[in-house]
């Protein structure tokens, strides 16, 4: 879609309102023409504000916004720089008090908006959010969400001890353990909720179709170094003096998509190569990162392809028997591998052939790849359309997907993207893994905790010390409540350098 350039010259009043005039009529035909061809899919009708107002800010995102934000600060005016949830009404009051300024007629400005739209926005998030992970903990916005390990299936006072300190949701991974052993977590879930009087949902991880290496054959060494060679083969490694490094693969679809030249990671980047050749017996790659002393191949660790678009059903046979337990059992699907607008319609309509009558399991759209993300407005729009949802950054994949260098931008453009469609977001991967693993947090993961404000939901991986986690990210949490709401700094007295006066 063609965008009006904004004028080089902002420096008067009049030509800043002229350009903004333009920026919003432009601005309201492509948000009308883009909501018009999603408004058939949303059957929600709480959705509708969300997604009208998602059209608005695509619409406005696609200009580069920078000389028109340097030309309204010396005016006294919203630099336009949080206006995710409230699009339209922040253009039309900077309109209404700019053209108060230029003694413009009414007639030409947009009415300025009633107070009440400026609170719609983030209204409409938080109704969205408790209807996700319930009510809002006291003096803290963001949920806490919490993988369950194993023995949490046996131990009752893991359970009941980690809900004490602030746990508001439990999160089941169903590529690991049984149904049996799930259900034993929710009945301590549902037993410590009695006896505490706490809340607490209960999401569920679809396992996906993760590509992972199987089977590993490697020399004594074990080892493999930058400029090494290592086959990914199909079937079962075999011995051989050209490739002494292999390793199966679990998923098949793989060996007939990829090209020579592409990019593999393994064990989220632990280790890079490139395919070299697409050969009878595998996947011919070549290392090129890996640390000098070498890193060591194991089984079941995952195998990212950036550059290929794989195009492998989200939905696995093992998910889909899960969903009879999950739509049964669980408030919340995690959805693994999610890729396309149609991988949302194949879950929504499994999960309401499933689930008891009146029942609505909210969907959390796992941010992995390349593909979901271009996507993700598609993605948020066919979801929100009928089911209550949220967005998942899976930080680890993701990552590996899009490079390192790119994670921290790309993870505030889906902030901002969901804030705009008034839907929670879950901070996730890593966060507070040394002090879940050792007991002990490193000073920047300390400042990854306090960063998860801007989402709606922040999820820890299990770990030894996953209890003393939980109390110190309450806390952080409790704590940055008062400093800061999504984007938006929050000027409460700071009190470190008061006078003792």
């Amino acid at each position: 879609m063609p965008q009006d350039p904004i004028p080089d010259d902002l420096s008067t009043p009049d030509a800043l309102l002229a350009a903004l005039l333009d920026l919003r009529q432009a601005v309201y035909e492509e948000g009308q023409q883009t909501f018009a061809t999603w408004r058939n899919r949303i059957q929600r009708q709480r959705f509708l504000p969300g997604a009208l107002n998602l059209a608005y800010y695509l619409a406005l995102r696609r200009r580069d916004l920078r000389p028109l934000q340097a030309a309204l600060v010396p005016w006294g005016l919203s630099s336009l720089g949080r206006l995710e949830n409230r699009v339209m009404p922040n253009l039309d009051a900077v309109l209404a008090t700019l053209g108060n300024l230029c003694q413009s007629p009414p007639a030409n400005l947009p009415p300025r908006p009633r107070l009440s739209l400026f609170a719609r926005g983030e209204r409409l998030l938080s109704d969205s959010s408790r209807a996700i992970f319930g009510p809002e903990p006291s003096e803290r916005r963001v949920r806490i969400m919490v993988t369950m390990p194993s023995e949490a299936a046996d131990d009752y006072d893991l359970v009941r001890d980690l809900l004490v300190r602030g746990m508001d949701c439990i999160r089941i991974n169903c590529a690991h353990d049984t149904p049996d052993e799930w259900a034993h977590m929710i009945a301590h879930l549902r037993r410590a909720e009695a006896e505490t009087g706490r809340t607490c949902k209960v999401a569920m991880d679809l396992g996906g179709p993760k590509v992972r290496t199987e089977t590993i054959f490697t020399p004594l060494d074990g080892r493999l170094r930058v400029g090494d060679k290592l086959l990914i083969v199909p079937g079962e490694p075999r011995y051989s003096t050209e490739y002494p490094f292999q390793a199966s693969c679990t998923l098949q679809e793989v060996f007939q998509q990829v090209k020579p030249g592409q990019r593999v990671f393994i064990d989220d980047g632990k280790l890079g190569a490139v395919i070299e050749s697409v050969e009878e017996a595998g996947l011919a790659l070549r290392i090129t990162a890996a640390r000098t002393q070498g890193e060591r191949l194991k089984p079941y660790k995952g195998l990212n392809f950036p550059d290929t678009d794989l195009q492998i059903p989200a939905l696995t046979a093992k998910d889909i028997a899960d969903l009879d337990f999950i739509a049964a059992n669980a408030d919340i699907v995690n959805y693994s591998f999610v890729q396309e607008a149609a991988d949302v319609v194949e879950l929504q309509d499994a999960l309401a052939a499933r689930a008891p009558a009146g029942k609505q399991v909210a969907i959390v759209l796992k941010v992995e790849t390349q593909r979901a993300i271009h996507n993700l407005p598609e993605l948020i729009v066919t979801a929100g359309g009928r089911n209550p949802m949220a967005v998942m950054i899976a930080r680890g994949d993701l990552a590996v997907e899009i490079g390192y260098q790119r994670m921290a931008e790309m993870q505030e453009q889906i902030l901002w993207l969901c804030e705009a469609a008034h839907v929670p977001v879950i901070w996730a991967t890593q966060v507070l893994e040394q002090l879940v693993k050792k007991g002990r947090p490193s000073r920047a993961e300390m400042s990854d905790a306090a960063l998860a404000e801007r989402a709606e939901c922040v999820m820890l991986n299990k770990g030894t010390y996953i209890r003393d986690a939980v109390t110190i990210l309450d806390d952080v949490l409790r704590r940055m409540a008062d400093h800061q709401l999504k984007k938006t700094a929050r000027l409460r007295a700071l009190r470190s350098w008061a006078s003792d006066e």
